[in-house]
């Protein structure tokens, strides 16, 4: 049996990676580590640590016999541009040292790239798997020397990291962030606290997009995927839907007809026209069954109920 360590456990990602690793492989074979943010409700075993710190790390891995790491800790997108120096620490020195510790200790590791590996000069509808990576942006420049990390680690060492370019993801457990795409669940706190929002985005701002269920899902199949299957190791396209805010907004007043947006674009706007408008990721439903459930209708009731009954409580 996995005994697995997921860092960033209550990020984004985290919060709902974290109880469906319980789910498969039972609580006490799955250990929480966080730095400050930690959820009251959690569940099982839990450690707090930053990931620039090797040495908790180690111990953290001799002390649980940890076998596989999901390695979700990083800093997002306009938190790495307001402190460049600090995201490539978390960014890139976490993510190498804990490169460094599973070839000393034979681990796994999932490591999550990103759209933002991508930049102006990339193509922007149909991103093709292998394109030009020129980003713009302190976390795109992490997440692509990221990516050559683990091709270079596999190759070299031959660690089996695994790794997936996340689209714009979208659920309602964790606390939304401060992330680019991260309009898409700030409108609907927005709509059920004021009924209204201010959007930071162009309302015709498309981007690729994913509903958190599936993101979790896909992340675990690939986790799961025999080693042979996996011809990327620097890291799989990953997408599902795509869409603007305007076109969001159009499914939010289905459900609340009077619900009010403005738009106000600030510096994330200049990064998400960085980023492309769609993705082509058939090379990770060719090689290990990749697919998607949610379109934007089924992810924005899913939303609208998770958070609404979040907020009841």
């Amino acid at each position: 049996m996995s005994r697995i360590l997921v860092t960033g456990a209550f990020g984004l990602v985290g919060s709902d990676l974290v109880p469906e690793l319980q789910k498969i492989h039972g609580k006490e074979s799955v250990v929480a580590l966080a730095r400050e943010t930690i959820s009251e409700e959690f569940d099982g075993i839990l450690e707090k640590g930053d990931v620039t710190d090797k040495t908790l790390l180690e111990s953290l891995i001799k002390k649980y016999d940890i076998d596989e790491i999901y390695h979700l800790a990083g800093l997002l997108s306009a938190g790495g541009e307001k402190n460049p120096s600090l995201a490539w620490d978390v960014n890139v020195n976490g993510l190498r040292y804990v490169l460094d510790l599973a070839v000393e200790h034979k681990l796994r590791v999932f490591w999550p790239s990103s759209i933002a590996a991508f930049g102006p000069t990339t193509p922007k509808t149909n991103v093709p798997q292998h394109t030009v990576l020129e980003p713009t942006t302190m976390y795109g420049v992490n997440k692509v020397s990221g990516e050559l990390l683990c091709q270079y680690y596999h190759k070299k060492y031959g660690v089996d990291v695994r790794s997936l370019r996340y689209p714009g993801l979208n659920g309602y457990k964790a606390k939304p962030g401060d992330g680019t795409t991260e309009y898409a669940i700030h409108i609907f706190y927005g709509l059920l606290q004021n009924n209204s929002y201010q959007c930071f985005l162009k309302a015709d701002t498309r981007l690729p997009m994913m509903y958190m269920d599936d993101a979790i899902s896909g992340t675990i199949a690939l986790m799961q995927a025999p080693s042979e299957k996996i011809s990327i190791r620097t890291s799989y396209n990953f997408a599902a839907i795509n869409f603007t805010p305007q076109e969001l907004v159009d499914e939010i007043l289905i459900i609340s007809p009077d619900f009010k947006i403005s738009y106000k674009p600030d510096f994330r706007q200049a990064i998400a026209e960085s980023w492309p408008h769609s993705i082509d990721d058939s090379q990770a439903r060719t090689d290990w069954g990749w697919k998607h459930n949610f379109g934007i209708t089924e992810m924005t009731q899913a939303l609208y109920n998770g958070i609404k009954t979040k907020l009841e409580k």
